[in-house]
């Protein structure tokens, strides 16, 4: 089954040839535009340390105190900063800027630091949202335009903390964490391996290399069959190959792949109630184990005879993921546009990876 259509308007990744429909784009655009600064209902991970932090969100973390809760709202203010980046002239272009400008003052962002290095917050989103956060900083660097450079300067202090709370955790998690949630410790290690290459930050990088070597290059036989769990937003097996694929050479890649994932079979996952927010979970597992398979298949060398499995299938998992996305129901609609646009543009495959 070829790429559906629909995923078609998000699939370049170049802003100088945009692609020639824009209405997926528009679509997910409103999601976050609807989120980003709607406060109510909101879900808070918060510690207190005294009476003085019984305050709302929007006190608490003024940037990013929408789309109930806060790796939500970081990752949706990502997809206005992409789609804006990759669509510069469509009609949702501007709103995205307005509602950027709003959040990513250098006021908002430098309270979003000091929360985050408050006493008692080193667990704080991590790793999930910090790999959002810090893949919010990569596109703001990548954009060649004088807003995205003051709001990449504003953001720099919350930048600089996430990569230190990261840097100062990882030597001592001896294990991953293997769950199909937001402490999966693969998916956000390849986020914020993007971010280091992007950012050019070397260390950072050199360490997230050798996270992903220790923890995983010595796994064989994922049990895929044993997914996904009920509520499940990421796929262990393709997360963490997704990861590896980031760090080996394309013929070390294939032999390890076939060591960890002989076969990849798959149907895509179905919801049974778009109004249960961790039920609704699988809606973004169509859209992980899409671009996870994609990064895999990439990450292959040139002509190996499982690339065209692996993308037809996740052209299928991407389908049901598009006609899961029900803007009436906020329990998905405040976070599955992220995902959606994340895998149409193919964040996280290189162009060169695409063309081995």
């Amino acid at each position: 089954m070829p790429r559906l259509s629909i995923l078609l308007v998000l699939a370049s990744v170049s802003a100088c040839a945009a692609p020639p429909d824009a209405a997926l784009a528009q679509r997910m655009a409103r999601l976050a535009l609807d989120c980003v600064h709607r406060e109510y209902p909101n879900k808070i991970a918060h510690a207190l340390n005294s009476d003085a932090d019984a305050r709302p969100p929007r006190d608490l973390t003024p940037a990013f105190y929408g789309c109930y809760d806060w790796h939500s709202s970081v990752h949706g203010h990502w997809l206005l900063a992409r789609l804006a980046r990759l669509y510069p002239f469509e009609p949702f272009a501007q709103e995205a800027r307005r509602a950027l400008a709003r959040s990513l003052t250098e006021k908002n962002l430098a309270a979003e630091a000091r929360y985050l290095n408050g006493p008692g917050r080193q667990t704080f989103e991590r790793p999930y949202g910090l790999a959002w956060l810090l893949q919010l900083a990569a596109e703001l660097r990548e954009w060649d335009d004088v807003d995205a450079r003051r709001w990449s300067a504003a953001l720099q202090p919350l930048e600089d903390a996430a990569v230190g709370r990261l840097t100062a955790w990882l030597p001592k998690l001896m294990r991953p964490v293997r769950t199909g949630e937001h402490s999966n410790t693969a998916f956000a290690l390849g986020l914020a391996l993007d971010y280091a290459r992007a950012a050019r930050r070397t260390e950072f990088e050199g360490l997230l290399v050798s996270r992903i070597r220790a923890y995983y290059l010595k796994d064989t036989a994922c049990p895929l069959g044993y997914e996904p769990s009920g509520e499940d937003f990421l796929s262990p097996c393709l997360a963490e190959a997704d990861a590896v694929r980031r760090v080996l050479a394309p013929a070390e890649f294939a032999a390890w792949l076939r060591r960890f994932l002989p076969r990849i079979r798959m149907a895509p996952a179905q919801v049974t109630d778009v109004t249960d927010g961790k039920l609704y979970h699988l809606a973004g597992l169509n859209f992980s184990r899409a671009w996870m398979l994609e990064g895999i298949a990439a990450g292959l060398p040139a002509r190996h005879p499982r690339r065209k499995a692996l993308e037809t299938l996740a052209a299928r998992l991407a389908g049901a993921g598009v006609a899961a996305i029900r803007s009436e129901h906020y329990e998905g609609g405040h976070w599955l546009g992220s995902f959606a646009v994340y895998h149409a543009t193919r964040r996280g495959i290189s162009p060169a990876a695409s063309s081995r």
